[in-house]
């Protein structure tokens, strides 16, 4: 297990992606507990890209539930096909939304949150649950963040 991250403030968006990557990893290295996991992920990349939010929702008794996160606290509970993590859950593919207040149904959990990307994890072909990552900048998130994310989520021994 890693004992520190090291951020790099420097390069394109990919490179600091680049860099990440190996280093989270090595923090799930030997931990089987997902929970664990999903928690240093979230702290990893918070650090990293210093996003307004990102976390985890899981699929229980179909709906999301929130699970680990770092950022202000948030909703609890989505049905699938509602805002945008249900919107992702429900078409099964990665939602980038430039502008939340434009995205029909948008659930507002934080008023500060003006852009948003939401990938869907899958085990097999379910999902098991989405990562949400909410920034306060419109049109924050671009194809550059909906691949190394999707890498990073395979990461994940579901």
């Amino acid at each position: 297990m890693a004992d520190d991250l090291t951020i790099t403030k420097t390069g394109t968006k990919k490179e600091q992606y680049q860099s990440l990557i190996p280093q989270i990893e090595a923090l799930m290295y030997g931990e089987a507990d997902q929970i664990a996991n999903l928690a240093n992920m979230c702290a990893a990349l918070k650090e990293q890209f210093k996003w307004f939010w990102v976390g985890f929702y899981l699929v229980k008794n179909d709906e999301l539930v929130l699970g680990p996160f770092q950022g202000p606290v948030a909703c609890t509970r989505i049905k699938k096909g509602k805002g945008v993590c249900g919107a992702s859950w429900a078409q099964q593919e990665i939602l980038i939304v430039p502008d939340v207040d434009a995205f029909p149904g948008h659930i507002a959990c934080a008023s500060a949150s003006k852009s948003e990307i939401v990938l869907p994890i899958f085990q097999g072909d379910t999902i098991i649950g989405v990562l949400d990552v909410d920034s306060e900048y419109l049109s924050h998130f671009d194809d550059v963040d909906a691949i190394y994310l999707n890498k990073i989520i395979k990461l994940l021994d579901v």
